[in-house]
């Protein structure tokens, strides 16, 4: 992939990106064709219970995106509108600037075993003086993750105080899952550490399974965006406070902080990931302070730009599960130059810190119904069959007129054409 710079991508129809695709960015044929592959029904029936179709929602993709300096052409799977144009538009503010510079997503998930009916105090001394000894139990150097280079790292353990009056000991289990998201070798982990606890402290192994607050995969993410791009210094000043406000009032945080998910779950679904483990952790970390508020930090620089950070985990795998079951899914990540899972978790990242800014841009400048509504029109122009030269009056034209349907776009196309 050479760049992802595709000036009026969003003009062409469907063969006319793909084209585009081809031929400026490198991007094999064959991995564009692949989008549309089904899987077959065995695949679907392994997948899931009772199944009688399967769901389809549009692929799109994010350009202008440059992540620790490579440019990247990120898949989006969303059903809302102005998603994928928005994260590329605010991706292009953030190209002058050097893009997103992100780091961590180290593939690192959490096993944990809750022991009740016992000594919490005393359970808790004798697991921690065994400790060493209980992740040696749980290694396999023949199992494919050790093969891989991960496995059970370290353990540690959790006094919890519950509401009634008694008390549950925790413990952890930290395992590296490379470039899995980790879940089924980590619950298998919890499982084959439970017994071993029950033995060692007489207590009784109540919840065995991953937590998916991944604390050990916080990506962090920082960039720029330039001034101009966003509409001048007051729309950055605006965007600032906003994002204050989202930090001061959990309401707004929460609608703040679906922004964000916007752009990092259109890349989990687009890649087989799983998207409710993505959202549980990224709301728990919001709320990690004792109270839930803005995911993302914003600023002015001295030379009136916006500068953001933006911390949140990201379970993201690239092998197993439906990653590897889902045709689209492998077709996804070849689209992106086949990252690493830790890579993939930065550019989820980076593409959901792109979603917000344009979220805040259009709340503050010309507000968030103005801009769907010409996306919707747009693409309501267009599954009318007006012609790709005119889509953008006839939009414009649709909104202004407050009548936003198929028959307003074939009236404004024919007004245009006599």
């Amino acid at each position: 992939m050479t760049t992802s710079r595709l000036p009026g991508f969003h003009e062409h129809d469907r063969e006319g990106r793909r084209k585009r695709l081809v031929d400026e960015a490198g991007v094999d044929p064959e991995t564009l064709e692949a989008l549309d592959r089904a899987p077959e029904d065995a695949v679907l029936e392994e997948m899931s219970e009772n199944v009688l179709g399967r769901l389809t929602l549009p692929i799109g993709v994010a350009t202008n995106v440059v992540v620790d300096g490579d440019d990247v052409l990120v898949p989006m799977a969303t059903e809302e509108s102005s998603v994928v144009a928005a994260a590329s538009h605010a991706a292009k503010t953030a190209r002058p600037h050097g893009g997103f510079q992100a780091e961590g997503g180290r593939p690192e998930m959490v096993a944990q075993v809750h022991l009740v009916d016992v000594d919490v105090d005393e359970a808790q001394a004798t697991v921690e003086d065994h400790a060493d000894e209980l992740v040696a139990g749980l290694r396999d150097p023949e199992g494919s993750m050790e093969k891989r280079g991960g496995g059970p790292r370290e353990l540690s353990t959790h006094r919890h105080d519950l509401p009634e009056g008694d008390s549950a000991l925790s413990v952890h289990l930290v395992a590296d899952v490379r470039d899995a998201m980790g879940a089924n070798y980590v619950n298998e982990l919890a499982e084959r550490l439970a017994p071993r606890l029950e033995d060692l402290t007489g207590g009784r192994a109540l919840l065995r399974i991953l937590s998916n607050l991944a604390r050990r995969r916080v990506v962090r993410v920082e960039a720029t965006f330039d001034r101009e791009e966003l509409g001048g210094r007051d729309v950055v000043e605006d965007i600032v406070t906003a994002n204050r406000i989202a930090r001061a009032d959990t309401c707004r945080a929460a609608t703040h902080n679906k922004g964000v998910m916007n752009g990092i779950t259109a890349v989990m679904l687009a890649t087989g990931n799983d998207t409710r483990a993505q959202e549980a952790g990224a709301h728990a970390w919001a709320a990690r302070e004792g109270r839930y508020q803005a995911l993302t930090r914003y600023e002015v620089t001295e030379e009136g730009h916006l500068h953001g950070r933006l911390e949140v985990p990201v379970q993201a795998g690239v092998v197993g599960g439906a990653t590897s079951s889902l045709p689209s899914a492998q077709a996804a990540l070849e689209l992106m130059g086949e990252p690493s899972g830790p890579e993939l978790a930065r550019i989820a990242a980076s593409v959901g810190m792109a979603q917000n800014v344009a979220a805040l841009r259009a709340l503050v400048a010309e507000g968030i119904q103005e801009g769907h509504m010409r996306l919707h029109a747009a693409n309501l122009a267009r599954q009318a069959g007006v012609g790709s030269d005119q889509i953008d009056d006839v939009a414009e034209r649709m909104v202004e007129a407050d009548d936003v349907s198929a028959s307003a776009a074939r009236r404004f196309a024919e007004d245009l054409e006599g």
